[in-house]
């Protein structure tokens, strides 16, 4: 693999370490990962402008070097390395390549996205019809009294009435299938 690509590889891993703080990734990767990612919270705890900087033009991201140094570097300030461990876990099914976990040894809180509470169908339907359209909803037509009492044998002839009014290609198929043509 070329300079540039393994750089680039380094860079997106450790990136996705900071935003996630857990990736899953093959064992060889994972290990220099770790590393690079070490030497990053190393430059993160320092804090300094200089260390920003360094960390922006390595990183390639001033998120990534922001959430380092705000969210990740307090966690370590007493620790002087092993900032990341390397968990070995089962092998890669396609391939069979050695995979491993790369998180931070302390606990880092992950923000979750606020999610939205699912709104219920009766809420929804509601909404619905307050919405301003600019056509008028039709409400659905209210059956009589009658056609309730209708017995099963109109109801099943009314069901094959409807099956052959479908039309299209997958219509004359069913009909075709059926023997009706």
């Amino acid at each position: 693999m070329a300079f540039e690509q393994r750089k680039a590889l380094l860079r997106n891993m450790v990136q996705s370490l900071v935003r996630h703080k857990r990736i899953r990734t093959t064992l060889i990767r994972a290990k220099v990962a770790s590393a690079f990612a070490d030497r990053m919270v190393e430059l993160a705890k320092k804090g300094t402008l200089h260390a920003r900087r360094l960390m922006i033009s390595r990183l390639g991201s001033p998120d990534a070097a922001r959430s380092l140094i705000n969210d990740i570097a307090p966690h370590f300030k007493d620790r002087q390395g092993g900032y990341t461990r390397v968990i070995k876990i089962d092998n890669r099914i396609g391939d069979n390549a050695r995979m491993a976990l790369l998180e931070f040894t302390a606990v880092i809180d992950v923000p979750r996205k606020k999610s939205k509470p699912k709104k219920s169908k009766k809420k929804m339907e509601s909404a619905a019809e307050v919405s301003d359209s600019p056509e008028p909803r039709e409400k659905t037509p209210k059956v009589d009294a009658k056609k309730k009492q209708q017995p099963t044998e109109e109801k099943e002839s009314e069901d094959k009435k409807e099956t052959q009014k479908r039309g299209g290609f997958l219509g004359s198929l069913r009909k075709f299938l059926k023997g009706d043509e």
